[in-house]
């Protein structure tokens, strides 16, 4: 079964990373130098058990204050699946970096405390993982054991987190009430959650079903980089190397070159292996084709008869991350869009979302550190891109400031009114 890409996600000292070190933990995931490690850090700072949080809070800072900053990656496998787990931060001034992990993610893991309830930073995280078009979302009702295993305060937060998430688009969301600290429902059900009849945690992730969730229709090829190695070997070698961002390209394919708009015939397609038939979204190619056209870095490669839009006006959500400078939309930025740069300017704020109800300000002229807004963009060059509900790589891109060089946005295109 295919590779499952998972983000934990949620308010902070919810329990994600403890939750990840359980289901490492209890799937014999974790290797004896890592385990002797762990006993150690948690006897010296007292504890009475293993703090498994630790197995993802890798940085001195992370494990000092007791909380997640960056983004911790952690690869495991069953005998059914493998995994990446992403543990994202849940502290707000860590957004962007939640953002990061997510974006990639095929399933998003919200974690809510049941003693609290669908707090702020709950609604924020689901709001971005609707909005980043992450495919699954499995909602852990968390703590259970500090609640008496309520059956009525799981179906109290059900309630709350479904009336909220009632007004987004988010496509498949199962529930399940667990123990992360103790291990109720992680990996091996809990004979205090008995009035819980769905599966683990573990359980739903190895069948989940998430083929068909990539886009095999529109076929996207970003050019990142061409290759003229220029040796008595290679003297007349010239292939694309690059990322397929959607679709399938096969051999003999007709393609077409934007934004010059030629065409030519796909003669032979290489990953890491060797010369392969087809090419599928995700993987890392070198393309060669028919016709000695002018193809250079940020050019994209698609079917004829199914083309991105190019265009240099762009309708998108953004999510503001700068905590220094709000957005000014007098200012230039550079945006970058697949393997494209470009300068850009925010012409227009429509509203701004507020996280708590979802209500639209349209009073609002700025965007500051977390806002979530929808945006009128002009790039000084046409993008070659889709709206990201129909492709999630063609339709995003960040905004970089000139100045300092940091990246203040992250952008989602939306689809023609």
């Amino acid at each position: 079964m295919k590779q499952l890409r998972l983000a934990t996600v949620g308010s902070v000292d919810d329990g994600k990373s403890t939750l990840i070190g359980r289901l490492l933990f209890d799937s014999k995931n974790i290797f004896a130098d890592h385990l002797e490690h762990m006993e150690s850090v948690s006897k010296r700072r007292g504890d009475e058990e293993i703090d498994l949080s630790l197995l993802t809070d890798g940085l001195r800072a992370e494990r000092e204050q007791g909380i997640t900053i960056d983004v911790a990656h952690r690869y495991f496998a069953t005998p059914k699946r493998s995994f990446v787990i992403m543990d994202c931060p849940g502290h707000i001034q860590f957004t962007r970096n939640m953002v990061t992990g997510t974006s990639h993610a095929d399933l998003a893991i919200v974690l809510i405390d049941a003693r609290h309830g669908v707090a702020e930073q709950t609604r924020r995280h689901s709001l971005l993982v609707s909005l980043l078009r992450v495919p699954h979302m499995v909602v852990c009702i968390n703590k259970m054991d500090m609640v008496g295993y309520s059956e009525e305060r799981f179906n109290e937060i059900r309630r709350e987190f479904e009336e909220f998430a009632a007004k987004l688009k988010l496509q498949d969301v199962t529930f399940i009430p667990i123990s992360a600290l103790i291990g109720d429902n992680v990996v091996t059900r809990s004979a205090e959650l008995s009035w819980f009849n769905g599966p683990t945690i573990l359980g739903h992730l190895e069948n989940v079903y998430t083929a068909s969730d990539e886009n095999q229709i529109g076929a996207r090829f970003p050019v990142q980089l061409v290759i003229r190695p220029r040796t008595p070997e290679h003297h007349d070698f010239r292939g694309f190397s690059g990322v397929i961002a959607g679709g399938i390209f096969r051999t003999g394919d007709e393609v077409m070159v934007l934004p010059s708009g030629f065409t030519t015939t796909v003669t032979e397609i290489r990953d890491s292996e060797g010369p392969v038939q087809e090419a599928t979204p995700g993987m890392s190619v070198v393309m060669q084709v028919a016709d000695d056209i002018s193809i250079v870095r940020g050019d994209m490669l698609c079917r004829p008869n199914n083309k991105p839009n190019v265009t240099q006006e762009h309708e998108a959500m953004l999510c503001w991350f700068d905590a220094k400078f709000q957005l000014d939309t007098t200012r230039r930025y550079i945006l970058k869009h697949t393997t494209r740069e470009t300068k850009a300017v925010v012409e227009e704020i429509r509203y701004r979302l507020d996280i708590t109800n979802l209500h639209r300000d349209e009073s609002v002229t700025t965007l500051a550190m977390n806002d979530i807004a929808r945006v009128k963009i002009r790039t000084a060059e046409p993008l070659l891109r889709d709206s990201y509900e129909d492709n999630r790589r063609t339709g995003s891109f960040i905004l970089i400031d000139e100045a300092t060089c940091a990246t203040v946005a992250a952008g989602m295109i939306l689809s023609p009114r």
